[in-house]
Formats: C-alpha cells, structure tokens, sequence
C-alpha cells in the first residue's frame, strides 16, 4: 500500500488550491472601471459649472475659465498626491474616515464618515437622475416616466453589484472605454481647428451670459472655482476601497489613483482649452459639452457618439458609490458605529447589506425628488468637501509624526491642499444654502449622533458580556426541559426524545383554557397521555384568558425561582413544511410562545423543527 505524501503546507495533488478570492477583486484597470466613473463623468458638468458662473460677468468673465480650470487641475494634483499617500498608510482603506480617526480623533473620523456617506448617497441620485435626464432630452416622451426610468437603472446597478465589484468592473469598462476615447478625440480634433466646424447645436437657444459685463472680482473667481470643483467628487473612491483591489492591493490601488488624476486632468484642461479657443458661451437649454462636440466635431454621427457616451457613462457613474460605501461601512461596522451586519461579506467579495442600504436610500431620494436633477444637484459635492480637508489635515498630523527627511515639504502640500478644499467647501456651502445645502448642515451632525448612539450600545453590550476578560471556566447545571404540547403526535414524541438527550428532567405542559370545548380536548389528552405513558409529566397550566405564551412564561419564572440553581430551556417543537407556501398554513403558535418566554424570562428557547419532506 502506497501512502501520497506532500509537503508541509502543501494542498494534496487531487485538490485544487484554495480560492482565496482575489479572481473577485480589482486590477488597476478594473478598479478605474468600477470606482471612477464618478470622477470620469464629471467633466460633464464640472467646466459647464464654471462657464455658468463666470458667464455674470459677461464675456470678459468667460476669460478667466481656463484659469479656474488650471487651479482646479492643480488642486486635483494635490489630492491625487495625497490620496496616494493615504492608501499607502492605510492599506485597509476607509480614506478621510481612516485618517482622521487615527490622527484627529473619533469624532473627528466620523464627521468625515458622515460626509463621504452623504456624498455617496447623493452621488448614486444624481448619477442616476442626470443620466435619465440626458435620455429624455433625447426623447421626449419618455419625460414623465422618469422616475420609474431612473428606479429601473438603479435596480439594474444594485443587480450587476450584487454579482460582485468585479462582474460590475467588466459590465461598466467598455462604456468608460468609449467616452474617455470621445472625449480625448474631441479634444484632440478640437486642438486643430482655429474656429467651430458648427453651432447648430446653440442655434436658437437664448444666452446665459449676462447683459452687461461687470468686474471679475475675487468671490466670483471663489464661487467659480468652489462650483467647478465640482469635478473632483470621486477622487477619494479608490483610497476608501483599497481592500477591493489584489495584492499587491496598495500599489494597484495607487496606480489607479494616478491613473484617474492623469486622465480627468488631460479632459478638464483640454475641455476648458477649447471653450476658450473657441469663445464658447453658455446658452439655455444645451450642455457646454454638447457645444463642444459640436463645434470640434460637426453636427454628424460623432456628435451623437459623444452624447450617447455621457448619458450612459453618467448614468453609471453611481457606481462609483456602490464600490465606495459599502466597503466604508464595513469600516464602521468593525468600529462599532454601524450594526455588525455591514461587515459581513457574501460570495465573491461582495458586502451585500451595504450595496443593498445603499439602493435603498438612493430610492428613497428619487422618489422624493420625482426623479429632478435640479432638486438634488444643491445637496451634491459638499459632504466630499468635508471629507477632502479632513483627510488633509489628517495627513499633515501624520506626516508631523512621520518624521521622515521630507515631511516638512509633505506637510505643506498637504496643508495648501486642506486650505483650498475648505475655502471650497465654506463658499459651496454658503451659496447653495439657500437651495437646499440646510438640509445637508443639519443631517451631517445627525449621522454622527446615530454613529455614536449605536458605538455607546455596543459598549453597553461589550461591558455586560466582559469582552476583552477572561471568563470563568464552563460547569454543568442541573437542567430541566420545557415542553409545550397541544396534542400527540410523532412530532411531540420526537420533541421529547430531543429534550431528553438535552436535559436532566424534562417537563410537558399544556394551558388550559376555562371554556368547554377547551375542557374537553384537556381531558382528552390526560387519558390518551396516560396510555401512553411516555414517562414525561404533563403539567396542566390554567388561564383564563385566551392567551399561550404568557402561562408558560410565567410557569418558566416559578421553575426558575424555585430552582435557583438549574438550567430552564424551553423547547418548543415545530414542523418544517415541505413546500415553502406551506408556512401560510401554519398557525405559528411556536413563534407566540418563543416571543413571550424571551420577553419576560432569561429561559434558553430552543425550537425544534421536524421536517415533513
């Protein structure tokens, strides 16, 4: 007889090795698919956000885009630069959340918790509306199904997240493919052209540039530059899911950093390129990027390429939130502000309570929003605000304890990065207060309250189970078993056969309700028992009131008291039906019973399923 031998460690030669899961996680290309679509489809809107306020100071105004543009891009460069770092030192992801808990605090990690949640949130709604927005300009009767539109997209990315941020990585890279490469080709055919090739996009549609150019002064330029930073929402994204990435997760996630950082800059600056080449002024009713594409690439099947490729990558920019949040809830989870349930992980990595919280609010705010962009849009981007400068200024204390030979410099641009996300997020905020940025001001504090009442009710729960201490040794009890029956069966003998194998005395007992009819089933039982005689006590429980549960509770409480020293279990049998439609027939007496001993005693409950197939 041959004896197979391996190596130590080694799995045996019919086996195959185990799955550890990493065929579920992302590449550095896969990940800029599945967490930054947000971040890509931005260029949708972010230079239009721009042009719109600067159009109050008529065409003089629209001069100063490309440097906003350039501010905004050297802003970009810095979070980029920092949010590397940050994966680097925290490789279990989490980004403002993680930096700020280690080096300002709790509470201070929370608050920027609370931002991210809010952005991503508000991300997912605004994604999912603007995209059906897109589609119903292009259609027009589809406008007043657009709620029941958007609801079906996101059931649609709930769905694809659902089979796992790998599956959602490879359904979404070919529609990310196509609008980068339209957008660079728009770009690019738009760098060769002195003047626009056509306008018949803006034909007809009234200006948005004010009626009398006024001096470009410094708020304007603020607010302009506050509104455009719009298009860095999404940049954190990769930094708080780093545990989706493979090994080596860090480096993969840092070079898909780098990667976005690179691509939104080369868009924005070449975007904000051509608005001023081509004197490019906002008009009612039409994108600044659908003037752009007019202009570079003619009113022809190019055009529509490029609208096609922002209407859906927008649409699908929310996933972004959906590869984001949920690993940030795990985080959370782990802490003890969010119920356990977050951290749990199904099958192909997918932390399935978080994707399904996630669809669940962002319904919730399509509904109260009927599916309108323009009802959401002042909610959006300020929550990431809050989280960029915290993570920033999180990083400069890091950078203070680091010590290394280049903190200082390290430090400084962290710094720089902190001011200028602040001013960003103070201006934001103060000029959509009015619109509904009150809203955000009031739930964000909210949020961290709910985080720290749920840690406080873990720690009460902590305390009374002495987590963290070394228990007593286990020792036996005296035992003794409760059974409920109403009748003999083999469901009631094999209920008391399993309580025997549980306890030392096993007790049946029976309520007895003042009615005849009830009287003579009791007395029934007694004699048909007695024949039986299966060397259980049946104890009679008289009630006069038509209740079940509470006797027996009660019963359970004169055991207890009486044997101080003994174990009581209830063991309440049940049947499994075969059928799942079956449970309807079931009178769920059981559950009546089970909820009244939990409520009212600290009596073990077991119950028994008997399966009937």
């Amino acid at each position: 007889m041959s004896v197979l031998t391996t190596e130590p460690g080694a799995a045996p030669a019919d086996e195959e090795p185990p799955d550890t899961g990493e065929r579920h996680r992302l590449t550095a290309v896969t990940g800029l698919a599945a967490l930054s679509l947000d971040a890509m489809a931005s260029v949708a809107y972010g230079p239009e956000a721009i042009v719109l306020v600067l159009a109050a100071a008529g065409a003089h105004g629209l001069g100063f885009t490309l440097p906003v543009t350039l501010a905004i891009a050297g802003l970009l460069a810095v979070l980029v630069a920092s949010y590397r770092q940050v994966i680097a030192a925290f490789p279990d992801g989490g980004g403002s959340y993680a930096v700020a808990r280690r080096h300002l605090g709790a509470r201070t990690g929370l608050v920027a918790a609370a931002s991210l949640i809010l952005d991503y949130v508000l991300n997912v709604a605004v994604a999912v509306t603007a995209g059906v927005a897109a589609l119903t300009s292009a259609f027009p009767a589809l406008y007043d199904d657009r709620l029941w539109l958007c609801l079906a997209v996101l059931a649609l990315i709930t769905a694809v997240n659902l089979r796992g941020i790998v599956e959602s990585a490879k359904a979404f890279i070919v529609p990310a493919v196509v609008f980068v490469g339209s957008i660079l080709v728009l770009i690019a055919v738009g760098m060769f052209r002195s003047e626009p090739v056509s306008t018949a996009t803006a034909a007809g549609h009234a200006s948005a540039l004010a009626d009398q150019a006024t001096t470009v002064g410094a708020l304007l330029l603020l607010k302009a530059f506050a509104s455009g930073c719009s298009a860095l929402t999404g940049v954190e994204a990769i930094a708080n899911a780093v545990p989706s990435f493979r090994v080596p997760r860090a480096r993969r996630a840092q070079r898909a950093e780098v990667a976005l950082g690179a691509v939104l800059g080369v868009m924005l600056v070449g975007l904000s390129v051509l608005i001023s080449r081509f004197h490019l002024q906002p008009v009612r009713g039409v994108t600044v990027l659908a003037q752009l594409a007019d202009a570079s690439l003619g009113h022809n099947w190019a055009f529509y390429v490029v609208q096609f490729a922002t209407m859906i990558l927008l649409a699908l920019s929310a996933n972004t939130s959906f590869g984001g949040l949920p690993v940030l809830l795990k985080l959370l989870a782990r802490d003890n502000y969010l119920p356990h349930v977050f951290a749990l992980k199904a099958d192909r990595q997918v932390h399935r309570h978080g994707v399904l919280a996630l669809a669940a609010v962002s319904a919730a705010l399509l509904v109260f929003s009927g599916g309108d962009t323009n009802t959401l849009v002042p909610l959006f981007a300020i929550g990431v605000f809050v989280g960029f400068t915290v993570a920033q200024v999180g990083m400069v204390r890091h950078w203070r304890r680091e010590h290394d030979r280049s903190w200082r410099a390290r430090a400084l641009l962290n710094g720089f990065g902190a001011v200028l996300t602040g001013v960003a997020a103070v201006v934001v905020t103060a000029s959509k207060f009015a619109e509904g940025a009150w809203l955000i001001v009031i739930t964000l504090p909210l949020l961290v309250v709910a985080f720290e009442t749920v840690h406080r009710a873990y720690r009460r729960i902590g305390e009374r189970l002495g987590l963290g201490r070394i228990p007593e040794h286990p020792h036996r009890d005296r035992s003794v078993v409760i059974v409920p029956v109403s009748s003999i069966s083999r469901l009631t003998s094999e209920a008391l056969t399993a309580a025997a194998s549980l306890g030392d005395e096993v007790r049946a007992v029976t309520v007895c309700h003042p009615d005849p009819e009830d009287r003579a089933q009791l007395h029934a039982l007694e004699r048909t028992w007695a024949e039986w005689d299966p060397g259980v006590p049946l104890v009679r429980l008289a009630c006069e009131r038509r209740t079940l549960g509470r006797p027996i509770a009660a019963y359970v409480r004169e055991v207890s008291a009486a044997e101080p020293a003994t174990r009581v279990t209830v063991l309440i049998p049940e049947t499994e039906p075969e059928r799942l439609w079956q449970r309807l027939l079931q009178n769920q007496r059981g559950a009546l019973v089970a909820h009244a001993v939990r409520k009212e005693t600290d009596a073990v409950i077991c119950r028994f399923g008997f399966r009937l197939a």
